[in-house]
């Protein structure tokens, strides 16, 4: 304590001690009252305390630099976890002429960029904390300047009146100073370490990016000796210990990037679980409307009312996609678990030899991809290795021989099986000249894409009957015809979904490649490269982004109804306003479509005004009927006087109208004829529409009877049968009048309100049965 004591009177004055002795008697004055100037000669006690008081106030913020702390500690964790990983992918790199996987090299990158990245983050935090204890620092350094701080501490007398005050700020000193200390060395020492890590990072991501960047070449090039040269005097005694340690550190940094880096497993169990449960809602949907029996027709194959399998497949499918630089592992255990959830179904499916060769092609999978984990001498997992390649050159040989008539017919699957036999066959001429990189490409390659189509062709059906299932049971729900014409609608769909697996399977076959970096890096320079046509400058990614905008927004706006149920047919006639705006959020798609494609295409307002200068010269030239069925469309669309459903007369041509496109509509007449009219004839000329304010329509009859017959029994008669039609509206009142009358006959005229204007013909002809039965009971006759 005495020595924080003598601290504090050192820092604070400033002076030697004798001084302090010999001018203490000047400095300290007793005073009654206030002072008006904070001098030497007229200090008060009370200003010595509120100086004292000063400093513990300031001493009291230190409590503040205890704050980082536990995070500064945690940022030490992190970087010990940081710095295992290093340690090992620096050991990893170190043996570079041994095998070294093309993926984990991916995820070395995508690792290293990560621990890059923590190290800035860090780095950046512990800067913002010393700016905070510099800060702090400062504060303590300034209260030197204090006048009466310095008379306390050269006055002994002063210190003696003020020696408790003193002893608790002695204390509190001593805590600061030592948190201080400590906070300044946590720093230090922290900082330091992520400086080494962002220099060790830099170097390292270089390192495993020329050795990737080589392996190509490295592949091609005599890695070892050729097998019929290997020997026992090359087995290495410590080689099994190795691998196992290997297997150690490869779990150990497979761990630390799934833990660490921003890969997307959530993301793509969050899209399994929506897929799961949208399926699970349909089936849910059509089992409570008691309509089961309506899927028959689809013959479903892979769905079911509890869809584990098809989420499984879905997800499975799309995982390699969500996370392209994933560890050897990772994706070797996602096929693995491909593979299991295909047998279960191929198990029902296939002839028991063909599913024999499918678990014979599992099991050479299964010892090709993790034999390398098995702790064998490295010969003698090339020798595995070999066998292996051999053993699936027969294997795919045998079935295309043996089957292809049966089970082959589909191109992409005979294509993958070749691609099979082929890519073991190179990988078995590459082990023996000594190409153990190129070996292993080549052989996970082939199994991959076999793996990867036969599952996508599941995936193609599933989705597929998704869709089919979705439209059915939108339609089941809003009280739809369950029977329509859905093959078309299913090839159209599979068309898309088969696009789409195309793409998927080239990505990850050019991944399993290493090819695939070096490609999308050179087509994304090229798209993006910007190119000048005089003045106007355009890149062709924004070419084809725009058009693919635009043509997603077409297909959304074209395919969307059948997600509602709605496939064209005349049952869904009748719900004119859900179609109405069905019609308008399709329109809204097209203009957002448009809109968003010339914004992510880069091009300039003025370029686009430019174009728009030269479409109204070819408006003038000869596009006005073309623009002018778009904006009658348009007109059409928000006006609403014309309406999807609606009853009309256009012209010379009588039906409903069936669909309002930007260019022409469609009428659907009695005879079952599809008559489409462009959009701007319907607004050029009147046409009738029965169904705009209202649905009903008036119905006339004629008919004759005997003169003799009593006119109140009759028209009692007549009217009592038309109050039993059912689809009469009740609104308005039957009215039979005399229409002429002869010495014979008195001939009526009916008229009557059907509830329905498309039942007219059919309200007619009952009711003319119905009377006629009527009157025929009433000995009435019909002349």
């Amino acid at each position: 304590m005495k020595f924080f004591y003598s601290i504090l009177i050192f820092f604070f004055s400033g002076i030697s001690a004798s001084a302090q002795v010999n001018d203490s008697a000047k400095l300290v004055r007793e005073s009654s009252g206030f002072s008006l100037f904070t001098n030497e000669d007229t200090l008060t006690n009370n200003d010595y305390l509120l100086s004292i008081e000063k400093v513990f106030q300031t001493l009291n913020k230190a409590s503040v630099l205890s704050q980082p702390i536990p995070s500064i500690v945690a940022m030490g964790e992190g970087l010990n976890e940081d710095d295992s990983a290093i340690s090992i992918i620096k050991s990893r790199l170190s043996l570079n002429d041994r095998e070294l996987n093309v993926r984990n090299l991916q995820m070395f990158t995508v690792i290293l960029k990560q621990i890059n990245k923590n190290a800035k983050n860090y780095a950046n935090k512990l800067k913002q904390y010393d700016s905070i204890l510099g800060g702090f620092k400062k504060q303590i350094l300034d209260l030197q300047k204090d006048s009466a701080l310095k008379h306390v501490f050269k006055s002994p007398e002063l210190t003696k009146i003020f020696k408790p005050q003193l002893v608790q700020l002695a204390l509190k000193w001593q805590k600061t100073d030592s948190l201080m200390k400590h906070l300044n060395l946590l720093i230090d020492n922290t900082l330091a370490r992520t400086s080494n890590n962002i220099i060790t990072t830099d170097e390292l991501q270089l390192e495993a990016e020329n050795l990737r960047q080589t392996t190509g070449s490295r592949a091609f090039s005599k890695e070892r000796k050729y097998l019929w040269d290997i020997r026992k005097s090359s087995q290495n005694p410590s080689l099994s210990e190795e691998f196992k340690t290997n297997l150690a550190s490869e779990k150990k940094i497979t761990n630390y990037y799934f833990s660490h880096t921003n890969n997307q497993l959530l993301l793509l169990l969050l899209t399994g679980i929506i897929f799961f449960a949208w399926v699970f809602y349909n089936f849910r949907s059509i089992k409570k409307y008691n309509k089961t029996a309506s899927l028959a027709v689809f013959q479903f194959r892979y769905l079911y009312p509890l869809p584990v399998f098809a989420s499984l497949i879905f997800i499975l499918n799309l995982a390699p996609l969500f996370d392209l630089d994933a560890p050897f592992i990772y994706i070797a255990t996602i096929e693995f678990f491909l593979m299991l959830t295909l047998t279960f179904s191929f198990a029902k499916r296939l002839p028991k030899k063909f599913f024999y060769l499918w678990l014979i092609f599992i099991g050479i999978f299964l010892v090709q991809s993790f034999s390398r984990y098995f702790g064998l001498p490295f010969y003698i997992h090339r020798l595995l290795l070999f066998i292996l390649n051999i053993l699936a050159v027969l294997l795919g040989l045998y079935a295309i021989l043996k089957y292809k008539g049966l089970y082959f017919q589909h191109r992409f699957l005979i294509l993958s099986v070749g691609l099979y036999t082929f890519f073991n066959f190179l990988a078995v001429v590459s082990n023996l000249f000594g190409r153990v990189t190129l070996m292993q490409i080549l052989g996970s390659t082939g199994t991959y894409a076999l793996i990867q189509t036969a599952s996508l062709l599941v995936f193609i059906e599933i989705i597929t009957e998704a869709v089919l299932l979705q439209i059915q049971a939108s339609r089941i729900r809003k009280g739809y015809s369950d029977k329509f014409k859905f093959k078309k609608i299913a090839a159209s769909i599979s068309k898309l979904v088969i696009f789409w697996a195309v793409i998927i399977w080239l990505i990850v076959f050019a991944t399993n490649l290493n090819i695939y970096n070096s490609i999308s890096g050179n087509i994304s320079q090229f798209l993006s490269t910007s190119r000048n046509i005089g003045s106007f400058s355009f890149s062709f990614g924004g070419i084809i982004l725009f058009t693919a905008i635009m043509w997603a927004s077409n297909f959304l706006q074209k395919y969307i109804p059948f997600f509602f149920g709605d496939v064209g047919d005349i049952s869904v006639f009748h719900n004119k306003a859900k179609r109405s705006r069905l019609m308008i959020f399709r329109l809204i798609l097209v203009v957002a479509g448009f809109l968003l494609a010339i914004a992510a295409s880069g091009l300039a307002l003025d370029k686009i005004t430019v174009i728009l200068g030269a479409l109204s010269v070819g408006i003038g030239l000869g596009l006005q009927s073309i623009v002018n069925n778009f904006v009658s469309g348009i007109i059409l669309i928000f006006d609403q006087t014309l309406r999807i459903g609606d009853s009309v007369e256009i012209g010379d041509k009588k039906g409903r109208v069936k669909e309002i496109s930007l260019r022409s509509s469609r009428l659907m007449t009695a005879e079952g004829a599809e008559v489409i009219i462009p959009n701007g004839e319907i607004l050029s000329k009147n046409f009738v529409n029965w169904s705009l304010g209202n649905n009903f329509i008036r119905v006339d009859l004629s008919f004759a009877v005997d003169k003799m017959v009593d006119s109140s029994e009759l028209r009692n008669a007549i009217m009592e049968t038309i109050k039993s039609y059912p689809d009469l509206l009740a609104q308005r009142e039957p009215e039979i009048f005399n229409n002429t009358i002869t010495s014979e006959a008195t001939q009526l005229k009916v008229y009557f309100w059907c509830r329905d204007v498309n039942k007219r013909d059919e309200a007619r002809s009952k009711v003319y049965q119905a009377i006629f039965q009527h009157l025929q009971e009433k000995d009435i006759q019909i002349k």
